[in-house]
């Protein structure tokens, strides 16, 4: 199974309230930085990096990392039309997704490796946990794909999983339960 890293960062972030949370600061490097090291330390392979509002300075912030890159043309739908965009420009080899948030900076590499090695199929989907919460990023054979690509709104592929079958993966990770949606979160994950 060829599993692929789709990092969706094309939001307004608009609970940031003016500068751009995926470019902001974190240890020394931007936010989404952070994520497409992760992704390249699991050993995925250059992610997909999903634009839209302010994608030049998104693309910018990823700086010299290896990446490849798609702007969806329709981000203000909200985060379905990045889903369509990413899969749509997915690599044809890839049998599998992990949708990866670009504002999760905290998600351990050795999570990133387990919840690719229980891609088993490509009619899987599974979802990390950590002390028995459920957290990001969800990965995705690409049976799935399709009803990932109706999806419409802001909601993401969340109403998805009640009728599926999921395989939950314990990790130590408390960085799948820790986005960058404020200041306060940004300002509370750089207390870390």
């Amino acid at each position: 199974m060829k599993v692929g890293a789709l990092i969706l960062a094309a939001g307004l972030g608009r609970r940031m309230g003016g500068p751009s949370k995926l470019t902001a600061d974190l240890h020394g490097k931007p936010v989404v930085a952070h994520v497409v090291d992760a992704v390249t330390a699991a050993g995925l392979g250059p992610p997909l990096v999903v634009l839209g509002d302010r994608a030049d300075e998104v693309r910018a912030a990823v700086g010299e990392r290896t990446a490849t890159f798609v702007v969806a043309a329709d981000y203000a739908e909200g985060m379905s039309a990045s889903l369509r965009a990413g899969l749509a420009a997915a690599p044809a080899e890839w049998d599998a997704v992990l949708v990866l948030l670009g504002d999760m900076p905290l998600v351990q590499p050795a999570t990133l490796s387990a919840l690719g090695a229980a891609l088993l199929s490509p009619q899987a989907v599974v979802i990390p946990e950590y002390d028995g919460q459920r957290g990001n990023p969800v990965g995705w054979g690409r049976d799935h794909w399709p009803a990932l690509v109706a999806l419409t709104g802001d909601t993401g592929a969340r109403s998805l999983i009640p009728r599926i079958g999921v395989t939950f993966v314990p990790v130590d990770d408390p960085g799948i339960l820790a986005d960058v949606d404020t200041p306060e979160a940004l300002a509370a994950l750089r207390d870390r």
